[in-house]
Parts: structure tokens; C-alpha cells; sequence
């Protein structure tokens, strides 16, 4: 196992001592600024759209968009089975500069906590004072025109962020849609944006993208790390620029995911691990609002589909019409492109979790899924028990038959995932019904589903 400490250096000329606090650690420099004082790795892409549309954020959401890039780059080029005891946890210190070090010094323990929960590492974070010259880190010219954006919304080109969008054009509202973009994976956000400016016009002038992502030249002697647990925590902060930019108060941050997939309940009781990050968890939306609130950066999560399953989103869509006709541009798949392995083409493989759910909810709202998926029907065949293409199906299975017999087995497993503290009685019950629900809504598809072992 290595302990790593990557230390973020804004520019060539940080000279600036960092005192390591572990000296046996693999120490690496990540440098941001380039020599015409523009952001590197994304955040500059991200700033030039903002400021095109006059928004110009404070220092401290870049800040934290300079955090949530190292955060990633850690997450992206440490290995999990080389570099961790157990072939999961890492022991990752960052050193970051900001600009007011005594604002961050007093959300440390919250951040590491926060990052500890998305990504199942053991983070320590240092702050310290920018250095001279680099105070402001965003060119701020005299506004022509100030933004009328009212809102913002992260755009995935996931099916419930596509419904996400389709309700917030509907409703006329002043949206900022905000995506990342990396790989095959997130195609779908520019041929979603094709369609809803078809539709609804002028979608272009709300959508901004940025590829937060690191070579092997940034960050030499490191290798790869595939899992990427921490994507969520560049998405939000991403957001965050686009959210802290607006005027008038206290900015909405749409993030529409079902609460099915939110709550991330492990299916079985040997599976340690869960369905996928954990990005819209409420124990994780929780402890973002609070940095927010603590660094004063005026916005509020929302997620409005919170207690309704991805099957009850699709139905009460405000254009139901033209998302059935276009739900299978969008991509839920958790890996997109692993067919390659087998000489296919990039696609939704159908038994993975999230295309478990995606089949089930486009099966409970429109009873007909166009999507292609590489086992187009699961009961045609006997699925393999030893095979990846049975695992989750069988977990589904199982948790099914288990809410059947004991309903309220639903009420303390939600539990399992994260604390509901931040929540009222009321709320909690409403997590344990979606739960219960979004299972049921998927047991229609695979009870009848085969597994055979070899």
C-alpha cells in the first residue's frame, strides 16, 4: 500500500514550501495555471462559458472547482489494487491553495467526511494562501448584459436528467444545463441537446460542457484507476460555478435522479460494495448543502424526483409524447463501451443495475423499449449464475422475494447506506415507500428471468 499527497501548485513559479505530512508518501505536483494565467484541466473551459453568458463566480466556488479537479485526478490515477491495502481503500492527502484558507480550514473535517462517503478512501485535505499575483483567478470584465439565468440543472444525458430537462423547458424556466463530459459514455448529452433544441429552441445558449480529465504528462509515475467513485463530487462543483454566479439569493441546483438509485441500498447481504456512486445519495446532498451553506456560495440542491421510482418519472413527464420518442438516445448503462472486450460496438448491455432499472421503468411507462441492449430479452434464455450477465438480475430476485414476505424490511435497510439524520420522519418514511416501489417496479421484468448454474 502507498500513501499518496498530491500537491497543487497554481503555476510554474508557486514556490511556496509545503510541509508533507507524510514524508514516506508518493508525492506529486499538479500544476492548473498555464503561462497566459487561463485554468487548465477543464475549469477554464468551464469559466470561458460562463463569463460568454456574464456569469462570473467567486473566488471560492473556483476554489472548490480546483479541489473537486484534484479530487478527481486522485480518483482517476490511483489504483485501487496496487496502491490500497484491500484492493479498494486509498490513503489520499491533497494540498490545495485558495484564496481564503480560515473558510476552508474550518470545513475540513466536513469535506473529508464527504469525500470519504463518495468514494470509500481515507482523505486528509491541507489548505494554504494562493500566491502572490494569482489572487483572482477569473478575468472579470465590465457586464454588457447581466445573466438572466435563474436556475441550474445537471445534465448527464442520462434518461432522468433527459427528463430533468423536458420538465424544466416545459415549465419556461431560466435553466443553466450543466455537463462533464470524458468518453463514449457521455455522447448521448450533445444528441440530447440536439433533440430539446429541436423542441423546445435555444437549448445551445443554456448548455455548458467541460472534460475535467488529466494525462499521464500532468501526473507522471501514475497509473490508472477505472472505478471513479469521486465523478460526482467535479459534477456538483462544476454546477456550483454555473449556481454561485447568479444573482438574486439562494440559486435552485436540479439534480434528477430517482430514489430508487439514489438510496444505493446493497440488494444482497454479501455485497459490501453498492450499485454505483453515490452521487445523489440524501446522506451525500446532505453534506454537500452544508459546505455550501458554509461557504456561503448560494445554492440548494433539489432533487424533485426524490421519492418517485424511475417508472414514475417517465409517466409523469410534462412532454411524455416526445420522451418515449426519444428515451433510447439517452444512456444509463454503468459500463457503455465494456463490449469492446468482445468485439461489439459501444452500447447498453441490459443487466447491469442501472439498465435494470432503466428497462423496468420504460417497461412500467410505455409497456415498449426501443433501447438496444445486447441480451434484447432476458427470458429468452437461461441466464449463466457464474456470469456477470446473472449477477444483478439474481440480486434483484432476491430483494424482491425478501420485501415480499416482510415489507417493512424496507424501512430499516435504507439505512444501510447512509445516515438520514438531515431528514424528517415523514421524509424517511417516503425513502423507504420509493424504495420499496422502484423494487417492485423491477421485479416485473426479471421474476420471470431464468438463472441456471453450470
Amino acid at each position: 500500500m502507498k500513501r499518496h499527497s498530491i500537491v497543487v501548485r497554481l503555476n510554474a513559479s508557486d514556490k511556496t514550501k509545503v510541509k508533507v505530512k507524510d514524508r514516506t508518501s508518493l508525492t506529486t505536483v499538479l500544476h492548473f495555471v498555464d503561462d497566459d494565467r487561463r485554468l487548465n484541466h477543464g475549469i477554464g473551459q468551464m469559466l470561458d462559458q460562463l463569463t460568454q453568458r456574464g456569469m462570473y463566480p467567486p473566488e471560492s466556488a473556483i476554489d472548490l472547482a480546483i479541489l473537486a479537479a484534484t479530487v478527481a485526478a486522485a480518483d482517476t490515477k490511483i489504483s485501487r489494487v496496487s496502491d490500497s491495502q484491500d484492493s479498494w481503500t486509498r490513503e489520499i492527502d491533497l494540498y490545495i491553495p485558495v484564496a481564503k484558507p480560515d473558510d476552508w480550514d474550518s470545513n475540513v473535517k466536513l469535506i473529508e467526511r464527504t469525500l470519504k462517503f463518495l468514494t470509500g478512501d481515507h482523505w486528509r485535505i491541507f489548505f494554504r494562501p494562493r500566491q502572490k499575483g494569482l489572487e483572482s483567478l477569473i478575468k472579470r470584465t465590465p457586464e454588457l448584459v447581466k445573466t438572466t439565468f435563474d436556475s441550474v440543472c445537471l445534465f448527464s444525458g442520462g434518461l432522468d436528467s433527459f427528463v430533468g430537462a423536458i420538465d424544466l423547458l416545459a415549465a419556461s424556466k431560466k435553466t443553466v444545463f450543466v455537463s462533464h463530459y470524458r468518453d463514449v459514455s457521455t455522447k448521448s448529452q450533445v444528441i440530447c441537446a440536439d433533440k430539446l433544441e429541436e423542441e423546445y429552441g435555444d437549448f445551445y445558449s443554456h448548455h455548458v460542457r467541460a472534460n475535467v480529465s488529466f494525462d499521464k504528462n500532468d501526473m507522471t509515475g501514475l497509473g490508472t484507476e477505472t472505478t471513479t467513485r469521486g465523478r460526482s463530487f467535479i459534477f456538483f462543483a462544476l454546477a456550483v460555478l454555473a449556481a454561485s454566479s447568479m444573482d438574486g439569493g439562494i440559486t435552485p441546483l436540479y439534480v434528477p435522479e430517482n430514489g430508487l438509485i439514489s438510496l444505493n441500498v446493497p440488494l444482497d447481504p454479501l455485497r459490501l460494495g453498492a450499485w454505483s456512486t453515490r452521487t445523489t445519495h440524501p446522506f451525500y446532498m446532505a453534506l454537500w448543502q452544508k459546505l455550501l451553506d458554509n461557504l456561503g456560495l448560494g445554492a440548494k440542491l433539489l432533487n424533485p424526483y426524490r421519492f418517485k421510482t424511475k417508472g414514475e418519472m417517465l409517466s409523469a413527464c410534462t412532454n411524455v409524447a416526445f420522451l418515449k420518442k426519444y428515451a433510447d438516445i439517452t444512456i444509463s448503462c454503468s459500463s457503455f463501451s465494456k463490449g469492446r472486450w468482445k468485439g461489439r460496438p459501444p452500447g447498453h448491455c441490459g443487466y447491469c443495475t442501472p439498465c435494470l432499472i432503466r428497462r423496468a421503468s420504460i417497461h412500467a411507462a410505455f409497456g415498449v423499449d426501443s433501447t438496444n441492449y445486447s441480451i434484447p430479452d432476458l427470458t429468452v434464455r437461461a441466464l449463466n449464475a457464474k456470469q456477470k450477465e446473472a449477477t444483478d438480475v439474481r440480486a434483484f430476485q432476491m430483494m424482491s422475494h425478501r420485501l415480499s414476505r416482510k415489507p417493512a424490511l424496507s424501512d430499516i435497510l435504507i439505512h444501510k447506506t447512509g445516515s438520514f439524520d438531515d431528514y424528517s420522519p415523514e421524509e424517511i418514511l417516503e425513502y423507504s415507500a420509493v424504495f420499496r416501489r422502484g423494487i417492485a417496479e423491477v421485479a416485473k421484468i426479471v421474476d420471470d428471468v431464468v438463472i441456471q448454474i453450470p
